[in-house]
């Protein structure tokens, strides 16, 4: 059964999260991307908190800006550091002695799981990344590849200044599309799901929007000058815990270039590749990733539980 509930942090963020599982066990916390919220992640709760998935205690927040959690106005409230402190300071409320048993994370969520394993290794034992791309990758297939560029550009759509007035006009008719491109299987997305949507949304978008502003790595609106990428060291970008990538390779704004030499980051990489799915593999084929969540936990050379 899925638990709601708000969680007020030390630093006075508050959460609104979605949970299953006994309080004590491995933790095991997902983070959404947009336009979601963490009822996304609802079948995957209830699987791996059963005793014969792992028993887990999964926790899955809204991220600041999203559905009931706290949405501060100000756009430099939204870098990562701090949505990584957030996701750092529920699991020291959540998990045994503060640590993160598995973190698992889709689209903007994995920006900050990338980040939180690279800074913060010592309090996850493992990662799963579903279509999210790695900052390093990322970076490079931005300012090299134009197809990736190209691909990218509804983001310098996302943090215009009206953004969210123009997302939300007309019940929302220029956020479906997201959820249906042409390559996407629309039979998940029913009444009941479009509602759990619409609660989302109508909490606010401005929030979401603020992470498409406060990044840098986007590609330049029309009429801009050509970005110049930030260069971070490559300590900064390294991610040595046991890491799965799923990776569906039908996915519109994500292109499969941002996996090659993923492994340079990645050390300890499992990458699983998925035809014929889109960026929305979580609704589309929910036991497939829980399929290979589970595998890849129980698989020797994955940090032990």
């Amino acid at each position: 059964m899925i638990q709601t509930f708000q969680r007020t942090l030390p630093h006075g963020i508050t959460l609104s999260c979605r949970a299953a599982g006994q309080a004590g066990r491995p933790l095991m916390v997902f983070l959404h991307g947009f336009p979601e919220g963490a009822f996304i992640w609802d079948p995957l709760l209830e699987y791996f908190a059963q005793p014969e998935h792992g028993g887990y205690r999964c926790v899955a927040p809204n991220l600041r800006g999203f559905e009931k959690s706290s949405a501060p106005p100000e756009v430099e409230a939204y870098r990562a550091h701090l949505l990584i402190k957030d996701i750092l300071e529920l699991a020291a409320l959540e998990g045994p002695d503060g640590r993160i048993d598995t973190l698992v994370a889709h689209d903007w969520g994995g920006a900050f799981g990338w980040g939180l394993a690279n800074a913060h290794p010592a309090r996850l034992d493992r990662l799963v990344i579903i279509n999210s791309p790695h900052p390093g990758t990322f970076l490079r297939e931005l300012r090299d590849t134009p197809a990736q560029r190209e691909a990218s550009a509804y983001m310098t759509y996302l943090s215009r200044p009206d953004a969210e007035q123009l997302l939300a006009a007309d019940d929302y008719r220029r956020l479906w599309p997201f959820l249906t491109t042409p390559e996407a299987s629309r039979d998940w997305l029913t009444e009941p799901v479009k509602a759990q949507y619409r609660e989302v949304w109508d909490a606010g978008l401005t929030g979401a929007c603020n992470l498409y502003r406060v990044t840098p790595l986007k590609p330049a609106a029309p009429g801009e000058a050509p970005r110049i990428f930030p260069n971070p060291p490559r300590e900064r970008l390294t991610v040595d815990v046991p890491t799965l990538v799923l990776w569906a390779l039908d996915d519109v704004a994500l292109l499969p270039g941002l996996l090659d030499g993923l492994q340079d980051f990645v050390p300890k990489l499992d990458l699983k590749k998925v035809p014929g799915a889109t960026h929305w593999i979580v609704h589309e084929q929910p036991q497939l990733v829980m399929r290979e969540i589970e595998a890849f936990a129980r698989r020797p050379g994955a940090a032990a539980q």
